[in-house]
């Protein structure tokens, strides 16, 4: 039996079925009709009800299972087409379950399988379906086997030619040709060249159409700061703020946390330049990161303090790439150094000591930037090995979301300064001998700190930053 939504019990009668010409079982609609069954808010227009939204109790014991489909089918006011290799009996009880619920269980009770067409639903074993996919493919294979090739040649403006050949030869599927088609690609014109039926030729210039298109540039402006300490206190820096790592969310932007090599999580302060440059990565690697909400202030602030002498910035370069491509910027020297050859000679090589970014922009959708950043801060060590020489390294890599003209911040690559400065009382200390007692040398260090402002413009289809 099947109870409605509204508590109507309604018994299942077995209705009268019959096989058509065909060998297809049709659902008998109009008897069932004329049984009063229809659930509520079924008006009999033929439209097909909210899937899965009319909940229904179902309790037959060994009934033919193509009359617990037609059930199913007129519960729902969908057509049923059965093929008459469907066979065998069903026992299930049901309580409240979405209809289409219902019916793949069955289906799969039985080996069934189902396809909608429009408001007709067809139910056959599913490997009459798969047979059925089959002959059709064959027949429009051996359709096309009958049709004339014909030639294109394709201008390929942003892409490369060989790049899309190479995807529609499909080495790792089918592909976009039939089996008589051919593409081949010229680098020297950047043309593609296509031989085929008119249909792949039309598939394969509207998916070229749609692939080849400029791609997006941003522009990765850095710029590179020597501080005081003081200075850090100035522009709000932190030190002091904890990070739980991984995901990290303020305001309507959001960080994302460094990978093994750096495991922090990325805090933004609100507003202005206040900066939070997370710590428990500087024991590890000595960097760490933070963000600025806007470098228009920035520049100020900076050249503010590089007028008082608290800053100084050594390095400002841009460099443009495209979506999804890297950019490396380096700032350092090269240190010789003897070594020694096979034949007992020597000969001078170079290291590198620099402070090197790998930047690789992605645009997302919302026009905002995904950053994978590699930081590696490579400085000459006090210490050598037999005369070889050593070099500190420390290396991060991070992700990071930012909007665009937003800025991120590195820090913690601190050094010391040592400073030596003579003080004496202004007349006395000049006097020869006695000015000794009145003039002295003051020694002392201040500790000074590297800061790496990274900043993403996207540019526009008029090379104009935005």
């Amino acid at each position: 039996m099947m109870q409605g939504r509204k508590g109507v019990r309604i018994v299942a009668v077995l209705l009268a079925v019959g096989l058509s010409p065909t060998g297809f079982w049709i659902s008998p609609g109009i008897a069932a009709e004329a049984a009063g069954f229809r659930p509520d808010g079924h008006d009999g227009s033929g439209v097909e009800p909210a899937y899965g939204s009319e909940p229904l109790s179902l309790n037959f014991r060994s009934i033919d299972v193509r009359e617990a489909l037609a059930v199913l089918a007129e519960y729902t006011g969908l057509n049923l087409v059965v093929s008459d290799s469907v066979q065998g009996e069903v026992t299930l009880s049901l309580v409240d379950v979405p209809w289409n619920q219902a019916l793949g269980l069955i289906l799969q009770s039985q080996g069934l399988d189902s396809r909608q067409e429009g408001n007709v639903l067809l139910v056959a074993p599913a490997g009459e379906f798969a047979d059925q996919r089959r002959d059709v493919l064959d027949a429009q294979n051996e359709e096309e086997a009958l049709l004339p090739l014909e030639t294109a040649y394709l201008a390929v403006r942003y892409a490369k030619a060989e790049t899309l050949a190479e995807m529609l030869r499909g080495s790792d599927g089918p592909g976009w040709l039939s089996e008589r088609g051919h593409v081949s690609a010229d680098g020297r014109t950047n043309t593609l060249l296509l031989q085929d039926i008119p249909e792949r030729i039309e598939r394969v210039l509207e998916a070229v159409k749609r692939l080849d298109i400029a791609v997006r540039q941003v522009q990765i402006e850095a710029r590179i700061v020597i501080a005081r300490d003081s200075v850090t206190k100035e522009l709000g820096v932190n030190w002091s703020a904890s990070s739980t790592g991984g995901f990290q969310q303020a305001d309507d932007r959001t960080g994302f946390g460094a990978r093994e090599s750096n495991p922090q999580g990325l805090d933004r302060a609100m507003g202005g330049l206040q900066v939070d440059l997370g710590n428990p990565a500087q024991a590890m690697t000595g960097l760490s990161f933070g963000y600025l909400s806007g470098d228009v202030l920035l520049d100020l602030e900076l050249r503010a303090l590089e007028s008082e002498g608290k800053s100084q910035t050594i390095s400002q370069p841009r460099v443009i790439t495209a979506n999804q491509r890297q950019a490396v910027i380096k700032q350092g020297t090269e240190i010789p150094y003897q070594e020694a050859t096979s034949s007992g000679a020597t000969s001078t090589d170079f290291k590198e000591a620099v402070l090197s970014l790998e930047v690789t922009p992605q645009i997302t959708p919302d026009d905002r930037i995904i950053m994978d950043l590699a930081i590696n801060n490579d400085t000459v060590s006090d210490r050598s090995v037999d005369g070889a020489l050593a070099i500190d390294t420390s290396q991060i890599e991070t992700q990071v979301l930012v909007g665009d003209g937003e800025t991120v911040v590195l820090g913690g690559i601190l050094s010391s300064e040592q400073m030596s400065s003579l003080l004496k009382t202004p007349l006395l200390g000049d006097l020869p001998l006695l000015g000794q007692l009145f003039r002295y040398t003051q020694d002392a260090s201040e500790q000074v700190e590297l800061l790496v402002f990274i900043t993403p413009r996207i540019i526009d289809d008029n090379m104009a930053v935005r």
